[in-house]
């Protein structure tokens, strides 16, 4: 946003975070959170410590010791974040959105910092990774996005090296996690804060594992996910508990071409949803399976069905495997629905990396990249809090329901600005 935006829209950013105040030991710690969000907001190049602290006019050591060192409960912050939407956009619709995102990285200082899958390059790279958890009412026109957690993805080499994590301010408690069960903390903990989604959904990399779905049972929330075609599964009790082939489970798509519940069923065309280029048709076939439980040897089928759905494009011809933890009365275009909305997550790392700098993290320690997650997470919440509010209203009437259109901002434009909450 430009300085005379920020200036229009402060009234109310000051009120939002007026709610959290009791978050900060210290009136100045609090005006460096001011600050610091403000930046994010700002129409900056980049918008990480020192950008910021220059267009605020204040020391870049100020601002890298306000994330590092400071004393403020940020994680109290993140909790009452989480009441907040649920107090000013709870809804019957609600869905929640486990992703991880990826963040290239040079030097090996950055906490998580590894060799590792790079969704931001699209290769084996140098990258940092988080898991998200995030939240939408899932409106079919103008959905309403927030993140409600980021976590950061420790390896598992990190973990084995505990002086270097020392080095990197990482808590002796913070261990190795797969992103699933940090997920699944992630899910608990939000229903601890009273968050209710009516679906979780995520991609394979979540939906492959047995146990996660044996944990979304657990905290008896309903669940749709993608899972990989090499997913196995029972079509059916089988009649003998063997480890011989003709008793053992089965590949979802094995199942989905040749058990007799799949093959002898209608393919059904479903209207997913609409997009910009027309409505999104998929045909599908769905039955109820049994999943594997690992826990004994030989595994067996669990005693509950799931859904397993194939669903196809009849356009490009496309396969997309659902497994769902859905009663057996629930609605097919439903599930499909909330199945279909992760393309919402997706455009919300998009949006946070341009708009508030998601992604523009130049930190060194576990605490610092915590809190500038949590600070981007603020302000996009913040943006889309008011561009709810100020839809369907005229640009003119407030500049700040328009785009911004106008010359970059410098640093002289942006210190009165930023200045405000001095």
């Amino acid at each position: 946003m430009t300085a005379d935006q920020i200036r229009s829209l402060q009234p109310a950013l000051a009120a939002l975070l007026g709610q959290f105040r009791g978050c900060f030991r210290t009136e100045r710690t609090f005006g460096h959170w001011e600050k610091y969000l403000l930046g994010l907001l700002a129409d900056l190049k980049r918008k990480s410590i020192e950008p910021i602290a220059l267009a605020a006019g204040m020391a870049v050591r100020t601002l890298q010791e306000f994330l590092s060192f400071f004393v403020w409960d940020h994680e109290r912050v993140s909790e009452r974040l989480q009441r907040l939407v649920m107090d000013e956009h709870s809804c019957e619709t609600a869905i929640g959105i486990l992703d991880a995102s990826a963040h290239a990285k040079q030097g090996d200082k950055t906490p998580g910092v590894q060799h590792q899958y790079c969704g931001e390059t699209g290769k084996l790279d140098n990258c940092v990774v988080g898991q998200h958890l995030f939240w939408t009412d899932n409106d079919p026109k103008n959905p309403f996005t927030c993140m409600l957690a980021s976590d950061l993805y420790l390896p598992e080499e990190w973990a084995a090296d505990r002086e270097r994590c020392r080095a990197a301010g990482i808590p002796d408690d913070l261990d190795y996690r797969p992103k699933w069960r940090i997920g699944v903390d992630q899910i608990e903990s939000a229903i601890g804060n009273g968050v209710r989604f009516a679906w979780i959904t995520f991609d394979e990399d979540y939906g492959r594992i047995p146990e996660f779905w044996f944990e979304m049972d657990r905290l008896g929330q309903r669940a749709v996910g993608e899972v990989s075609v090499n997913f196995y599964c029972w079509p059916s009790w089988p009649h003998y508990r063997s480890g011989q082939a003709a008793h053992a489970s089965k590949r979802v798509d094995n199942v989905c071409r040749f058990s007799p519940v799949f093959r002898d069923q209608e393919w059904k065309r479903v209207h997913v949803k609409d997009t910009t280029r027309g409505p999104a048709v998929w045909e599908v076939k769905t039955a109820r399976v049994h999943l594997v439980d690992s826990s004994t040897r030989p595994p067996r089928p669990t005693d509950r069905q799931y859904w397993l759905i194939v669903a196809r494009n009849p356009d490009t011809k496309e396969y997309k495997y659902f497994v769902s933890n859905a009663p057996k009365r629930a609605k097919l275009d439903e599930m499909l629905g909330a199945a279909f909305a992760r393309w919402q997550v997706e455009m919300w790392f998009g949006r946070a990396k341009q708009e508030t700098g998601f992604g523009s993290f130049e930190v060194r320690t576990y605490q610092s990249l915590i809190r500038h997650w949590l600070c981007s997470r603020m302000a996009m919440y913040f943006l889309a809090d008011q561009t709810e509010r100020l839809r369907g209203e005229k640009s003119a009437d407030h500049s700040g329901a328009g785009g911004g259109g106008g010359q970059r901002s410098g640093v002289e434009d942006l210190e009165p600005a930023l200045a405000l909450v001095c």
